[in-house]
């Protein structure tokens, strides 16, 4: 594998977060059975494919740093829990979009939703969970979560259509690629923090932080995975290497190549970005090691991580902060 920080197990394998789930397993079990009941529909399709996609696996990173950060915060009731289902609940509903949007036929080694029920169902069962964690947030009665939230996701559309701007254009800068990751993936990992800290009635400049905790959390991983994208196997991803390449998205590897690299090689990745085409996958990837092109976007990644933790600076120490820096150190060391 390209990517080898220093930070990587001997065994080769980015440290599992059991321990770090295990220290909030009452809520990580209580926020599940919420999810599930949630998912409730009278509308069989619905909740099949619902079920689907919530048993598809997955980290649940979003839901376990709403926890952590809650009972970091000292929170006093289990507002937490409801939360951090409505945080999924949305992430769910955003892959959902964009497996339809990105024609996706895979997402961690099985098939998407949309290549079994199709485009029009997938579609439709991400606006049911949209609206269900609409629902949930009003059950909150907290006007602070309602414009949160509605600000976040309203970010998060709006990073979808940018990215679908930058598809198939190699014109894509590197400050264009971090509005689109930062909006994207970044703002839902802010609004979780941030708002962890507002149920458990922490000041605004504590809640803050850890907004700023979230969104540079959030950049780190999204940086990851796209660097993964060139580096790790198909096993390891649950999806094929260069899938971004075949979907025409310039990512930060591409992007930071493209300016290092020698003119043919520019044209090279030029021409593979426009034409939305895996067949020189294997040129690309000599190009992407010639110019360090994956070695440069570990070290963006690892600069989010330290921004990450500096952001907790605020919070008083606890095993739960301990757990927050070490979600921050996974975003960096995961292989997949």
């Amino acid at each position: 594998m390209v990517l080898a920080p220093d930070s990587i197990t001997a065994t080769g394998q980015a440290p599992e977060l059991a321990a770090q789930r295990a220290m909030v397993d009452a809520d990580f079990c209580a926020t599940d059975s919420l999810i599930r009941k949630a998912l409730h529909s009278d509308v069989v399709l619905i909740s099949q494919l619902g079920e689907y996609i919530i048993n598809g696996g997955g980290k649940r990173l979003r839901p376990l740093l709403v926890l952590l950060a809650a009972r970091a915060c000292e929170v006093a009731d289990q507002r937490h829990v409801q939360l951090a289902a409505i945080i999924e609940f949305i992430h769910t509903a955003t892959l959902l979009h964009d497996d339809v949007v990105d024609a996706s036929g895979l997402r961690r080694g099985r098939e998407t939703a949309n290549a079994i029920w199709g485009n029009e169902a997938s579609v439709l069962v991400g606006d049911f969970l949209y609206s269900r964690a609409f629902q949930m947030m009003v059950a909150l009665d907290d006007m602070r979560v309602m414009r949160i939230l509605a600000d976040a996701t309203n970010l998060i559309a709006e990073g979808e259509v940018m990215q679908l701007l930058n598809a198939h254009d190699p014109e894509t800068t590197e400050a264009r690629y971090l509005q689109v990751i930062r909006r994207k993936t970044a703002t839902l990992f802010q609004a979780g923090a941030h708002l962890a800290a507002i149920i458990a009635g922490q000041p605004e400049t504590q809640a803050a932080a850890l907004g700023r905790y979230g969104l540079h959390l959030g950049s780190a991983f999204q940086l990851i995975d796209d660097a993964l994208d060139y580096s790790a196997s198909a096993a390891e991803m649950g999806k094929n290497a260069g899938d971004d390449l075949a979907e025409g998205k310039p990512t930060l590897p591409l992007i930071y190549a493209m300016q290092h690299g020698t003119q043919a090689e520019r044209e090279r990745i030029c021409a593979a970005i426009e034409s939305g085409e895996r067949t020189d996958i294997v040129g690309i990837l000599a190009i992407l090691r010639r110019t360090s092109a994956l070695e440069y976007t570990l070290s963006r990644a690892q600069q989010e991580r330290e921004r990450a933790i500096a952001a907790l600076e605020l919070l008083p120490e606890s095993r739960y902060k301990t757990a927050l820096v070490e979600l921050a150190d996974f975003s960096v060391e995961r292989r997949a």
